[in-house]
């Protein structure tokens, strides 16, 4: 049987009762990300933006679904404590993919501000979120993005009205948690109005040692003026696969900070997507990726330049041990009226055995004559210089290894707003290439 029919045998099987614990505005798409799904198939490694990831492999095992939507028996703000020191925030749980509704917190966000379940906030207002919902994440062009489109019934939804600046960092933080293997479908939307900000940490963790699959795909409208910081790690473990798909549109004189992490996980496949769509916006990608053992982390970015006078930074860095498998592949694309486009992209990664694999393919794509572009990547060892400089001055071996590692991994993180927050990865990325934990150090098990 192909991966895929499992999924159109299950879509077919249990549409109503997919819809019926759903919203009239996620139901509204479904059918047409179904047909979308049934004809694109999951992409083979000859599409070119799936090359280095085998998706119809990572989607052919039978995983169970909570279509019914049971509860779950956790209580969250128990299970983990993911705080980071000194870093005010607000904090929220998507359990499986499912928001978490039970004492929610006391924190009062400003006046206007949504964070709320998805499924919720579209029964109550269907015209608002009928408005931007699976309208970046087109199910035609994406066979991924058009399965969690047919499966998604609920999500996170988020809203800053115009004007308001959000203080406190919001914290999202995901829990995998199930008796069995289990697929797990997120949806997040997010919608920054003019003029305003929001910051926020989404913190990936897989609870049980059971196998996850969890597609995620995120839109996110940033409108004119308006700032969206949004951080992304992951700590799972060994037996989850993510495929992470995140839509970003900006408007004019925006700012997107984008950062990815990657601590722990098993496979994980991100996609960024992000378009600009008025005059003067800026964008900043980053991401970092610490993988051994069997490990594979695959990142993939497009940023297209569909207007004139914006910039766009990107930074990718890889440190793989073992036997892991690193992939990066970014375009920029800069269509013929985006003159005076600023971009550069770097990726760089460190491959620590001969058994790690990178692969890397940095693109540009340019229609236009007046631009500022550049694009390079690097796949290499520890400078043995720098190793023997070390040791020279009595640091042993290993010491100088994870120094120079640690070093490497650290302009990526320093690139990041938050200071509380890079203060806390510095520390986690060091233990992690010490080798002192194995998932987030404040979760605990019931």
């Amino acid at each position: 049987m192909s991966s895929e029919k499992q999924y159109i045998d299950l879509y077919e099987r249990y549409r109503k009762v997919i819809f019926d614990h759903s919203s009239d505005i996620m139901n509204a798409v479904r059918d047409t990300a179904f047909e979308d799904f049934k004809r694109q198939g999951f992409p083979s490694r000859k599409v070119e933006r799936y090359r280095y990831t085998d998706i119809q492999e990572v989607f052919a095992p039978d995983y169970g679904l909570n279509l019914n939507r049971l509860d779950i028996p956790v209580n969250p703000y128990e299970a983990f404590k993911c705080d980071v020191p000194n870093l005010s925030t607000t904090n929220y749980f998507v359990v499986n993919d499912a928001f978490y509704k039970d004492n929610l917190p006391k924190a009062t966000l400003p006046d206007g501000v949504i964070v709320d379940s998805l499924r919720d906030v579209a029964v109550q207002n269907p015209n608002f979120i009928g408005k931007y919902y699976a309208k970046l994440a087109e199910t035609n062009k994406d066979a991924v993005t058009a399965l969690n489109t047919m499966l998604a019934q609920d999500g996170l939804f988020v809203y800053v009205p115009k004007g308001v600046k959000v203080d406190k960092t919001i914290q999202v933080i995901n829990i995998l948690r199930s008796d069995v293997d289990l697929m797990v479908n997120r949806r997040v939307l997010i919608v920054v109005e003019p003029d305003a900000e929001v910051k926020f940490l989404f913190c990936d963790h897989a609870f049980d040692d059971r196998h996850f699959l969890a597609t995620q795909v995120i839109e996110a409208y940033v409108a004119d003026h308006a700032c969206l910081d949004l951080y992304c790690m992951e700590e799972t473990h060994e037996k989850s696969t993510r495929v992470s798909n995140v839509y970003i549109q900006q408007q004019a004189s925006s700012r997107v900070n984008h950062n990815v992490i990657t601590l722990h996980n098993g496979v994980t496949r991100n996609g960024t997507h992000l378009v600009f769509r008025g005059e003067g916006a800026t964008c900043n990608l980053s991401g970092c990726v610490i993988a051994d053992k069997n490990q594979h982390v695959d990142n993939h970015t497009l940023i297209d330049h569909a207007v004139p006078n914006c910039s766009s930074q990107e930074l990718y860095k890889y440190v793989l041990d073992d036997k892991a498998v690193g992939a990066f592949a970014g375009l920029v694309l800069v269509r013929q009226d985006a003159q005076h486009t600023d971009s550069e992209m770097r990726n760089q990664n460190i491959c620590v055995t001969k058994e790690a694999h990178m692969f890397t393919q940095p693109m540009l794509e340019i229609y236009a004559d007046d631009v500022k572009c550049a694009h390079g990547s690097t796949v290499g060892q520890l400078n043995d210089d720098a190793l023997f400089y070390m040791r020279q001055r009595g640091i042993n071996e290993k010491e100088a290894k994870l120094l120079l590692e640690v070093a490497f991994i650290n302009e990526v993180i320093d690139k990041m707003n938050l200071e509380p927050l890079r203060q806390r990865l510095h520390q986690l990325v060091e233990k992690r290439f010490r080798g002192e934990f194995d998932r987030c150090e404040g979760c605990k098990k019931i």
